[in-house]
């Protein structure tokens, strides 16, 4: 018996601007909301998003990948298994049960806390940054001292989209940035 590939190279890049879905004043007035459940509900489009990801990821020889929750656990779980890494997730307080770094932030609508398990990355370890959008650099920023604290090193940020008018990028400080869609 065979193995078969479950996400076989494709001939042309597929447009995913196409199944991301663009929602006014959600979560609130004056916010433009990019849902990918149309990209997640579609294989072709979302075995082409984790090929993708898989190729940017692969030169920056990550160990191991850390991704907020919801959306970035969507992305990252695949991505972790294709390249035959491990996943931490990053995540709300009082959701992870032992022992965990906390970093608090401003994001673009307010403000947040995010959690990663003292024990989840080594020193040793070349880390991943993956989500589903890069906008104001909050999230990342907050992510990028949790490896920190960790101790590990990062290898790089691995986004789906980038909203680029609100110049997130500012907050990785040259540290290599993958992105399939600028918006």
């Amino acid at each position: 018996m065979s193995a078969t590939n479950l996400f076989p190279p494709r001939k042309e890049r597929m447009d995913i601007r196409t199944v991301i879905r663009q929602v006014p004043n959600h979560p609130q007035p004056g916010i433009l909301f990019y849902d990918i459940t149309p990209l997640l509900a579609s294989p072709e489009a979302f075995g082409s998003v984790i090929e993708r990801m898989v190729a940017a990821a692969r030169p920056l020889r990550p160990t191991m990948i850390v991704a907020p929750e919801a959306r970035g656990f969507l992305l990252a779980a695949p991505l972790a298994l294709r390249l035959g890494i491990g996943l931490a997730p990053i995540r709300k307080p009082g959701k992870l049960p032992c022992d965990a770094f906390s970093v608090s932030y401003d994001l673009e609508y307010g403000s947040n806390t995010l959690c990663l398990h003292k024990d989840a990355l080594r020193k040793e370890d070349r880390v991943l940054i993956v989500d589903d959008v890069l906008a104001t650099g909050g999230t990342a920023g907050a992510m990028l001292r949790l490896i920190r604290q960790s101790g590990a090193d990062v290898a790089g940020c691995c986004m789906l989209m980038e909203l680029d008018a609100l110049n997130g990028r500012h907050v990785l400080d040259g540290i290599p940035l993958s992105v399939l869609l600028h918006v």
